[in-house]
């Protein structure tokens, strides 16, 4: 009787607790959080997410309207945007939640019209960043009745159209951007076919300089009309100017280089990815006076001679991206490393540079390694895993490695490991990318302790890129099982 007569009591001691905690579980819903609580986890949503929760309830709905949730906002559903059905809506919009709190916005061609700009003027006065996209525009609209443009603007992006010349817009809006301090125009370089067609100047780059003299970045990205003159009017107005980039302007030759440096002394990234350079134009250069930090030459054909020419009178680089280049060898390393000045490097592309030897990127890395941030030595199908496993423990402090070639090679890659041996030498890494075709791996059983050494003691890790294979998704179901969903990638998702 007693044991049974204390089950009873047990039995209703538990009913109890489970009671109890039933009422204190239901009085803790999600309906009773504090408003600031809520939004927070509510800033954690994409616009369109947020759309989608303004139908819940009325509390909901007021949250979704509070204007902190729409500091950013992008009105390009194609790039994962929000789509507004009409001109109607999207002026509601800036008057009911975007508001004072708008920051950054972005418009496609058929939402950038004078009503549209004249409302951004008006009900949006701390607007400093927007994006006007009109790469796909076969005609614009009418602004000659446009005469109020956001006066804050700090950044402004403009894709520009293939065919549609833009100059009638932008004679409208010059006296309202004296104040951008980063520009960026961004062509139809991926549009362009192999034959030569009729290159049209859609924008008057000539007369946008003259409207922005304060600019520090200026991004001109694989537009077919750019050119050397360019630069140089650039160069002649800007003199805060900080950063140039001009990847994929195949126009670009560098003649103008000479002068751009004399003009810009604060002039400390510069970035020419893919254009034409000429070598007799760059060793003209007074790389010695320069205070040039960040310089990507990569695909650009330039001699053996320049490179070393420019790499030994450079003061202080810390970023070199220089892949796809023949003139790259051997030599050219050993004459940067005994008369230049690579003490200050914290990254290193080297990409499909053919021309450089294991025992050449050894003496290097071993050399300048434990500085290094960043190091992609990818595309080189004579380098093999021996050589990455022998550096690895020198790249102390490398938070991106990027090796491999997709190429199918001959050799089988160990790639259980290096694993274990980036596990074991580089704990502060953030990117991995191992572009080895899958044939070519080779792993066993114990693939998975290498992986969870990996998993565990680089913690800081975001990304893992391999070719999509059997290894892959071996790697993939031991991150997700770690509930680290989102940092294993296939390469053809990653690029």
């Amino acid at each position: 009787m007693d044991s049974w007569g204390n089950l009873d009591i047990t039995s209703a001691i538990t009913r109890d607790d489970l009671n109890s905690s039933f009422r204190r579980n239901k009085a803790t819903t999600i309906e009773k959080l504090p408003d600031k609580v809520l939004l927070e986890i509510f800033s954690y949503l994409t616009h369109r997410e947020i759309s989608k929760m303004a139908r819940v309830c009325k509390k909901w709905r007021l949250m979704a309207y509070n204007t902190k949730l729409w500091k950013n906002v992008s009105l390009r559903p194609e790039i994962s945007g929000l789509h507004v059905g009409s001109l109607e809506s999207l002026l509601a919009l800036i008057s009911i939640r975007f508001g004072p709190s708008l920051r950054y916005i972005e418009l496609p061609i058929e939402l950038i019209t004078h009503t549209v700009l004249h409302e951004l003027a008006n009900k949006c006065p701390n607007l400093t960043h927007m994006l006007l996209d009109f790469s796909t525009a076969m005609q614009l609209h009418d602004f000659s009745e446009l005469q109020a443009f956001p006066t804050k603007l700090k950044y402004l992006c403009i894709c520009l159209s293939e065919v549609i010349f833009m100059e009638g817009f932008m004679r409208k809006i010059y006296n309202f951007i004296n104040g951008l301090e980063i520009l960026h125009l961004v062509g139809t370089y991926e549009k362009v076919e192999e034959e030569e067609e009729e290159i049209y100047e859609v924008i008057n780059v000539h007369k946008l300089k003259s409207a922005t003299p304060n600019l520090r970045v200026i991004n001109l990205y694989g537009i077919n009309f750019v050119d050397d003159s360019h630069i140089d009017a650039f160069s002649s107005n800007c003199i805060q100017l900080e950063c140039l980039a001009v990847n994929f302007c195949s126009k670009v030759t560098g003649s103008t280089l000479k002068t751009l440096f004399q003009r810009s002394r604060r002039l400390k990234c510069l970035l020419m990815n893919g254009t034409n350079l000429r070598s007799e134009y760059l060793m003209q250069v007074e790389w010695d006076k320069c205070n040039l930090l960040e310089f990507d030459i990569t695909a650009t054909d330039l001699s053996s001679e320049c490179l070393s020419d420019m790499l030994t009178r450079l003061p202080g680089l810390r970023f070199l991206s220089a892949g796809q280049l023949n003139g790259f060898n051997d030599q050219v390393l050993k004459t940067w490393m005994e008369h230049g000045n690579p003490r200050n490097l914290i990254a290193l592309d080297l990409d499909s540079s053919d021309n450089l030897s294991e025992e050449a990127i050894y003496k290097f890395i071993s050399k300048y390694g434990n500085q290094l941030w960043g190091l992609v030595i990818s595309g080189m199908p004579h380098i093999t895993d021996s050589l990455c496993t022998t550096i690895l423990p020198i790249l102390k402090n490398a938070k991106i490695l990027v090796m491999g070639t997709q190429e199918r090679l001959g050799v089988n890659i160990l790639v259980d490991q290096l694993m274990d041996s980036i596990a074991n030498h580089c704990p502060s890494v953030e990117r991995i990318e191992l572009k080895w075709d899958p044939e070519n791996l080779r792993f066993s059983d114990k693939s998975q302790k290498a992986i969870d050494t990996l998993r565990v003691k680089c913690l800081k890790m975001k990304c893992l890129v391999l070719s999509d294979g059997r290894y892959y998704e071996i790697v993939k179901a031991n991150f997700e099982r770690a509930d680290r969903l989102t940092v294993v990638r296939t390469i053809t998702n990653c690029s």
